[in-house]
């Protein structure tokens, strides 16, 4: 199972030279799509435990549109572990606001991490 979001990324993100975006910003957009996945799942929002590892490769940068996946990777009573994805769908050509949708997209950052169903909720659900 997996839910994918997209976002307009505002140059108003952007923090660093070069117009680049925080690795930050990525791993709030995982939290979105992870709480997502989390009430496609188990009609709850769980609660995020961690990341076991986040990769950063390549460069988000304001005016971008991006993609967001969270993937389920494997469930347990009470854990869920999901890989995510942000890929980078459209990029900013310049100042003028012109911008081209890309041929193929560019994964930009990859994560692991572990949600947990609280107690009372897995409970609840089957």
């Amino acid at each position: 199972m997996k839910v994918v979001h997209q976002r307009y990324v505002a140059h108003s993100e952007a923090h660093y030279a070069g117009n680049l975006v925080d690795g930050a910003f990525g791993l709030k957009l995982f939290g979105d799509a992870g709480t997502h996945l989390a009430i496609t799942l188990d009609g709850h929002e769980s609660l995020f435990a961690g990341y076991a590892s986040v990769e950063f490769l390549a460069p988000v940068r304001g005016g971008d549109v991006v993609e967001v996946e969270a993937r389920l990777a494997s469930k347990g009573r009470r854990s869920r572990t999901v890989d995510f994805e942000l890929r980078i769908i459209c990029r900013s050509v310049d100042d003028s606001g012109r911008a081209e949708v890309l041929a193929e997209p560019v994964v930009a950052t990859r994560a692991r991490g572990t949600a947990v169903l609280p107690v009372d909720a897995a409970a609840t659900h089957p």
